[in-house]
């Protein structure tokens, strides 16, 4: 699913700008775009989350399933030079992650299944690397950290799994990582990108029960996200 997804992007990215990119006149679109001090935009896209567990002890693992959630937001870029920028990009994410728990004492698929919906407010400072213009594109790499506060946590309920609440914490940072590529189009810039989106803490809330069944055997929770945006500037 992932995969047909990067190639519908990049499809829809080259059938309405091939005609540019490679045109033997090569035309350049918005040439004085890049020498602005600052920029500003706004990004559309999905995002695919799941969890990473580590355990205290081995047992079959915790059977994340996730389902394509959709990302919104706005982009401030400064220039640095031909090659760096800084970019703030706050938006918010929605995504939904099923749970199926497999300790033997659940025996009912209401004890064994939980379904996880997130709602993210998220705020990512990133540096940009792009390489020297090409025509009318240039690819770029991302890294940088952000700060994302989930709306949906649960994390100050006072019911727990045996009452049916997963519970997480409300505060999550993580590192990003990710690639994509600016097209010079007629009226604007679009940018389809890639990234991944690593939590740094635990962002796991225990139950009561230190022997729970749910949460007793787990040493950290991290989310692990796959973000596709489509940039427009």
């Amino acid at each position: 699913m992932k995969h047909l997804i990067i190639i519908i992007i990049v499809a829809l990215a080259f059938q309405n700008s091939s005609a540019q990119l490679f045109s033997k006149e090569k035309i350049k679109n918005l040439e004085n775009f890049d020498k602005q001090r600052m920029s500003w935009g706004y990004y559309l896209g999905f995002n695919s989350y799941d969890y990473k567990f580590d355990y205290n002890e081995i047992t079959e693992e915790i059977i994340t399933e996730s389902s394509t959630g959709f990302n919104v937001g706005l982009v401030g870029d400064v220039r640095i030079n031909n090659y760096f920028n800084i970019r703030l990009e706050p938006g918010i994410a929605f995504s939904t992650r099923n749970l199926t728990f497999s300790d033997p004492l659940l025996t009912t698929i209401a004890q064994r299944e939980r379904e996880v919906p997130s709602t993210y407010i998220h705020i990512p400072l990133l540096i940009k690397f792009s390489t020297k213009r090409s025509n009318n594109w240039k690819p770029f790499v991302v890294a940088g950290a952000s700060w994302s506060s989930n709306l949906s946590s649960n994390e100050d309920n006072p019911d727990d799994n045996s009452s049916g609440q997963f519970r997480q914490t409300s505060n999550v940072f993580n590192y990003e990582l990710g690639v994509g590529f600016d097209l010079y189009l007629y009226y604007f810039k679009f940018s389809p990108s890639i990234r991944g989106v690593f939590a740094m803490g635990d962002e796991l809330v225990r139950d009561t029960d230190p022997n729970s069944a749910w949460t007793g055997n787990i040493t950290s929770m991290q989310s692990r996200g796959i973000f596709i945006n489509f940039t427009f500037q």
